[in-house]
């Protein structure tokens, strides 16, 4: 009778975390504000060949744009055409249009990405240690941004990116597609983008950001490759959006080991919504594993994953420190998903060598219900540590129909270090998530 009540006042405050909490950011939904003042590429000498690179057109527009910023802001227009450049930036109360048809072509020269050093929260490049390539469209302590069109196309052009990162001939980190850094107020929409070196539309250190009806594909081979990444940013929204990468479809980080600690600053008051998801060798939605400024008050609803390695995953390690908590899951449809649910405890690198191995992770009140899933062939990987097992996850309202059900090899779940609670879940999770009487809750209590 006990656990039956917990679970329902757990269920209770998660309805209440969705109505009061991360479900505002996407209520509040906003509409990119027109501009009183508009030019064209054109205006800059720009060529839509694919051939003349337009960086200097693109920097240039957007200098003379800064100039309308106390004058209600103004928008670059791109028509159609294909629209070859290197890295720029943006500025604030700025809208980027992209028409129907115009697709910008980033250069595959890397001499036309300047290097920049890398971010506080993670002390060096993903890829490589020391500096990383700018991303293809920058914005950095921005205010009321927009990027948007009439379903545009920004293309990475990434194949050259991979083929280097799979080679080892790296110089610095992969640049990503869209960064926006130390901004608030910043709309993606209406938007297609296609072949990302790494991250697609990456937001760190960022305040109120909208991401709404963008599609992001990358090849199921690409390595590494991810979708949208809200990174130690709070009040973020990702809705009505479709996307397929070769690793992970969207994934909340917020800062890597003592850089992460550090810096200090959480990924908070995220909802995705509405969005359809493929990650070939990843997670269609993913925790971490750079989680060490914290990740919490997270609601996802209305997902359909499909395709993928592993459906929601909660990532980190011995040395991360920071907490992965408070995160809602519900109304998923997932089909031919490797593994539902993963949650491990031992997954992921460290930057270097000054990484505190005292600094264990966080993961706690976990809500994953009314979720179906067909064709799955593993349905949870809970694996937590010794020092610091998951606590509260809490299951309910699961209907899962697996590959091998009814196998003599039937290993539907797999859980150690982990305790939580299960109502109504097919096929039936293991000993630790059935009841707060778990093992280690009675070790905890005696």
């Amino acid at each position: 009778m006990f656990c039956q009540v917990a679970l329902v006042l757990l269920l209770a405050l998660s309805s209440l975390i969705r109505s009061n909490g991360a479900g505002n950011v996407c209520d509040l939904g906003r509409r990119p504000s027109s501009r009183p003042h508009s030019v064209s590429i054109l205006e800059f000498g720009a060529v839509g060949d694919g051939k003349t690179l337009n960086t200097l057109a693109f920097q240039n527009a957007v200098f003379y744009l800064k100039s309308f910023a106390d004058k209600g802001g103004a928008q670059l227009y791109v028509p159609p055409g294909r629209w070859l450049t290197g890295s720029f930036n943006l500025t604030s109360h700025l809208t980027l249009f992209l028409e129907k048809d115009a697709v910008i072509l980033a250069s595959q020269d890397p001499s036309h990405w300047q290097a920049v050093d890398p971010l506080p929260s993670y002390g060096r490049g993903i890829d490589l240690p020391g500096k990383r390539y700018m991303s293809l469209i920058n914005g950095y302590m921005l205010h009321d941004v927009v990027v948007t069109g009439d379903n545009g196309t920004i293309d990475g052009q990434g194949l050259f990116w991979w083929d280097r990162f799979n080679s080892h001939s790296l110089k610095y980190s992969r640049p990503h597609l869209v960064e926006f850094v130390s901004s608030e107020n910043v709309i993606v929409s209406n938007l297609t983008f296609l072949n990302a070196p790494e991250y697609t539309i990456h937001s760190v250190y960022c305040s109120h950001v909208y991401i709404h009806r963008v599609t992001a594909n990358t090849s199921p081979e690409s390595p590494y490759t991810v979708g949208i990444v809200p990174d130690s940013s709070d009040n973020v929204c990702i809705q009505d959006s479709t996307i397929n990468m070769g690793y992970d479809a969207i994934s909340l980080k917020s800062g890597w080991d003592e850089y992460g600690i550090s810096y200090a600053r959480p990924t908070a008051n995220v909802q995705i919504r509405g969005v359809h998801l493929r990650a070939a060798s990843g997670s269609s939605i993913s925790f971490g594993s750079e989680m060490s400024g914290g990740i919490s008050d997270v609601v996802v609803l209305d997902a359909y994953m499909h395709n993928s390695l592993s459906g929601i995953a909660f990532r980190t390690t011995k040395g991360r420190g920071g907490y992965i908590k408070e995160i809602d899951v519900s109304n998923i449809h997932m089909v031919n998903v490797g593994t539902a649910f993963l949650a491990n405890g031992s997954f992921g690198t460290h930057p270097d060598s000054g990484f505190d191995e005292n600094a264990y992770p966080l993961v706690s009140h976990i809500r994953l219900h009314d979720i179906v899933g067909e064709n799955i062939s593993i349905a949870g990987d809970f694996f937590g540590t010794e020092e610091s097992p998951f606590t509260s996850v809490v299951l309910s309202n699961i209907s899962l129909s697996m590959t091998n059900s009814g196998s003599p090899d039937d290993d539907s779940w797999r859980c150690l270090y982990v305790e939580g609670s299960s109502e109504s879940v097919v096929p039936e999770p293991c000993y630790e998530l059935m009841s707060f009487e778990s093992s280690y809750g009675r070790a905890a209590a005696l």
